[in-house]
This record gives C-alpha cells, sequence and structure tokens, in this order.
C-alpha cells in the first residue's frame, strides 16, 4: 500500500496530466493518512477546483489557509477560488493577505523592500 508521500506524488503526477478526478483521489487518500496535511490539502482543494467542484474546493482551500495562516499561497489559491465562483470581493480580500504575507515575508531578507502594491493606480 502506498504511503501519503507517495500518493501526493502520484496526486501531482495526475494534476500535472490535468487528471483532476484522479489526482483528487490520490489526495484524499493521502489525507485519510495524514488529515491536517496542507500541501496535500491545497492539492486537492486546486484539483477540485480545475475539476469544476468548487464548493468543495472552496471548503478545502478556506481550511489550508487556517492550518497554514502565513501561507501567501494558501491566500493565492483561495482567491482563484473565489474568482472562479465570481466572488470577487472575498477573492481581491485574499489576494490582498497573500501581498502582505509575501512581504513580510521578503522583509526577513530584504528589510528595504517597498510595501506591496494595492494593484490601485495612484493619480499624480
Amino acid at each position: 500500500m502506498p504511503n501519503p508521500k507517495e500518493l501526493y506524488r502520484a496526486g501531482l503526477g495526475h494534476y500535472g496530466k490535468r487528471e483532476y478526478a484522479a489526482a483528487v483521489e490520490a489526495y484524499r487518500r493521502a489525507l485519510a493518512e495524514r488529515p491536517e496535511w496542507s500541501d496535500c490539502l491545497q492539492a486537492l482543494g486546486m484539483a477540485q477546483m480545475h475539476g469544476g467542484e468548487l464548493e468543495e474546493a472552496l471548503k478545502n482551500l478556506e481550511r489550508v489557509t487556517q492550518l497554514a495562516p502565513d501561507d501567501p499561497l494558501a491566500f493565492t489559491s483561495l482567491s482563484m477560488c473565489l474568482q472562479r465562483l465570481n466572488r470577487i470581493a472575498d477573492a481581491e480580500t485574499a489576494q490582498a493577505k497573500a501581498r502582505m504575507l509575501s512581504w513580510k515575508q521578503e522583509l526577513k531578507t530584504n528589510p528595504n523592500a517597498p510595501p506591496p502594491s494595492t494593484g490601485i493606480p495612484v493619480k499624480s
């Protein structure tokens, strides 16, 4: 029987081939053994999103942001799913959180990093 890491890798292989249903199955099997594995849960959410299971994807991606609250990619993935659900204001909020987290990480190695852009043009 494959271990969770092997199942996760198999899911990534399926995902890369756009075999989303097979990826979802592999990730679910991995998560049965390690239910709090945020990377695998995020991969599951993205496979569900691309496979059209938007509501299930949203639940899983929201859970990822709880398990990994400092991970910019978690909020970026959540934003993508929210966009597909046409929840634009929520998507923008999630993406702003991702930008802020990314900037905070950048500050650790580059204390002079400029703050993230709001995406709103500044009039002079």
